[in-house]
């Protein structure tokens, strides 16, 4: 009987580009949307917008397919290929469903003023918009397995094929952080996770992986992790995940939230919603899936990445608001509310790669706070940072790859509600959620360059929109990326 759970990583659509047509290949064409004094252009009778994402099937001879980039910025672009790339693959399984011929490739044509951003945007949405994860015993339905982008500049060949093998790097680290997300949690617990992590990421070279236990870290003094996932019948693991190229420029430090599931411990969550926190460890899956692109590329910067994986449950084992945890080197902190899991692991991992590794600058990637999602919906990625300097680096990445961060205060006034009275610090006090989680973290980084990126809006989508497709959407991976490439 085949295995229900699809293989990880997910297999993404090829792509070449190509000055010259493959005859037998179906063609999509892609359009701009008329000015306000021209009327729409026709294909087989068909009248055309030329709106951005919008489709349509063409009747007759010529391009099956007619697709609009609306006024031509890149993001148009970018919601064009993926919406093209679904429309395909639909085509596809209803061309198999009636017994006609399945055709695996498609050629899309560009228009004639295209540049090289708006391939990059095309591609990003041709490879993930026809994204799929599910759990089932039916065979899979057919997809697209190559996109033929035609160009009518020879001399842009070339060029243009660079830019498609690094968004396609780029690409695969969204899907496969998407990947890590959507697994369900009766398969993912810490230990698949780290195991995966390990199998994945480390198979690149140039990177070494280490999985550390449940023992190691009690040794170690790892008090966040073990309370966290002292509840649950699955033992919590440290994935350390490090590229070392020769010659690099600098060292950054990324660590990503890994709660395989989260029910809030003895603080439980409502019932509504509880279903989603299988994507609970999407910051941990981000920074898994950036590291493997990192060295896919071959980026001259040393990256150490850490991901603290634990099972958040309910338990007679569990931790307790009104605990007094110690972390690794020393600090302690008050528990408030045993659903403020998150702060708690990256706490211990933040100290640990610090004092351990040593680098130049911090960057945590975490599903941290609800307060975010009321600040800036469920597109945006929230940004806190000590450094001007890196904060401006995260939302310049951010918006080359696709995704959008705001940079949000830490605000001093505030910095004395972290402060504990039984412990060092306070792990959930009163006051604006985000901000105080962000100050929280700020105590375990001994004043290097530091980022906090808040992603519990942009880690999971309930629609369909741009490249995304519901469940897990990667956010963060992509950036992480470019942040390091910034480095280079």
């Amino acid at each position: 009987m085949r295995n229900p759970l699809p293989p990880v990583p997910t297999r993404l659509p090829e792509i070449e580009v190509s000055d010259g047509a493959r005859r037998g290949a179906p063609v999509a064409l892609l359009i701009a949307a008329p000015g306000e004094e021209d009327a729409a252009p026709e294909f087989g009778g068909l009248r055309v917008t030329g709106k951005a994402g919008e489709v349509r099937e063409v009747p007759g001879g010529g391009p099956r397919w007619v697709a609009g980039v609306g006024d031509g910025e890149p993001k148009q672009y970018r919601k064009a290929g993926a919406a093209l790339a679904r429309t395909v693959d639909a085509a596809l399984a209803e061309d198999v469903d009636s017994g006609g011929k399945a055709f695996r490739a498609v050629q899309v044509e560009l228009p004639e003023d295209t540049a090289g951003e708006h391939v990059e945007a095309l591609a990003t949405g041709l490879l993930l918009g026809g994204y799929r994860f599910a759990v089932t015993a039916e065979e899979p339905k057919p997809s697209v397995r190559s996109f033929r982008v035609l160009t009518r500049h020879e001399r842009a060949v070339p060029a243009y094929t660079e830019l498609v093998g690094r968004v396609r790097d780029l690409a695969a680290a969204t899907a496969l952080a998407r990947d890590l997300a959507n697994t369900p949690s009766n398969v993912k617990n810490p230990a698949w996770l780290a195991g995966t992590a390990a199998k994945v990421a480390g198979a690149e070279q140039g990177v070494t992986a280490v999985v550390r236990d449940e023992k190691w870290l009690a040794e170690q003094g790892f008090g966040g992790v073990l309370a966290v996932g002292g509840g649950s019948a699955s033992p919590p693991r440290l994935i350390e995940l490090e590229y070392r190229p020769r010659g690099a420029s600098a060292h950054l430090l990324l660590v990503g939230k890994g709660i395989t599931f989260d029910t809030g411990g003895l603080s439980i969550k409502p019932a509504d919603g509880m279903h989603l926190m299988r994507t609970d460890m999407a910051g941990g899956g981000a920074v898994i899936a950036a590291v493997r692109a990192i060295a896919a590329r071959r980026l001259p910067v040393r990256v150490t990445a850490l991901v603290p994986a634990a099972e958040n449950h309910v338990s007679g084992s569990a931790y307790r608001p009104g605990d007094i945890v110690r972390h690794y080197g020393g600090k302690t902190t008050e528990v408030g509310n045993t659903d403020a899991e998150g702060r708690m692991v990256l706490a211990d991992a933040l100290a640990y790669g610090i004092k351990r590794f040593k680098p130049d600058a911090v960057v945590d990637v975490a599903t941290l706070t609800g307060a975010m999602k009321v600040s800036l919906g469920l597109r945006t990625g929230g940004l806190f940072s000590s450094s001007d300097e890196l904060a401006s680096r995260v939302v310049e990445a951010g918006a080359r790859v696709g995704e959008a961060w705001w940079r949000m205060p830490l605000t001093e006034d505030y910095a004395e509600l972290v402060r504990g009275e039984l412990g060092d610090v306070r792990q959930a006090p009163r006051g604006p959620g985000g901000i105080t989680a962000a100050l929280f973290l700020r105590e375990f980084t001994a004043g290097l360059p530091w980022a906090h990126l808040d992603i519990a809006g942009p880690a999971r989508a309930d629609r369909t929109y741009d490249d995304v497709v519901p469940g897990a959407t990667g956010f963060a991976a992509r950036t992480l990326v470019e942040l390091v490439a910034s480095y280079a």
